[in-house]
């Protein structure tokens, strides 16, 4: 049996198609390639938006920002010493943007202006550290990205 130019074609095609199915299902099947989402709720939180702009701009206007750092005990999250440590409020979320398993919220409990979030509780990898926060009833969103050794 001879084969043409044309068969040669629609034997390739059909040939790529199958390889291509074949990684699809392989990726949809198996629990080893996880590809959720960055949100659960994606278009509920996308309508916060501007609101989250907002505290992130209240952040940005301080004269003295508090900041997140990477240290050998943990993260520390160091508030200026012109903020009152009991007046400070809100929550800390430490998002893994490789595996939501290890996200964790911890509340702001400051200790002479700061908060160590222990080594034990980290992976090594990218952390993305979104601290919401309120002080005299003015809300605040900081945003920063760290890396543990």
């Amino acid at each position: 049996m001879k084969i043409n130019w044309g068969t040669g074609i629609v034997i390739a095609f059909g040939l790529f198609m199958t390889f291509i199915l074949y990684f699809v299902f392989e990726v949809q099947s198996n629990s080893k390639y996880d590809n959720d989402l960055v949100v659960e709720e994606y278009y509920k939180h996308d309508t916060h938006f501007q609101e989250e702009m907002a505290r992130i701009q209240n952040a940005h206007d301080l004269q003295h920002k508090p900041s997140i750092k990477y240290t050998d005990n943990g993260v520390a999250v160091t508030f200026p010493a012109g903020f009152e440590s009991n007046k400070v409020k809100g929550n800390i979320l430490l998002y893994r943007p490789s595996n939501k398993k290890f996200d964790f919220n911890t509340q702001i409990a400051l200790t002479n202006s700061e908060l160590i979030i222990p080594q034990k509780k980290l992976i090594k990898g990218r952390w993305d550290v979104n601290m919401e926060w309120q002080y005299e009833g003015k809300k605040y969103l900081t945003k920063e990205v760290i890396y543990v050794n």
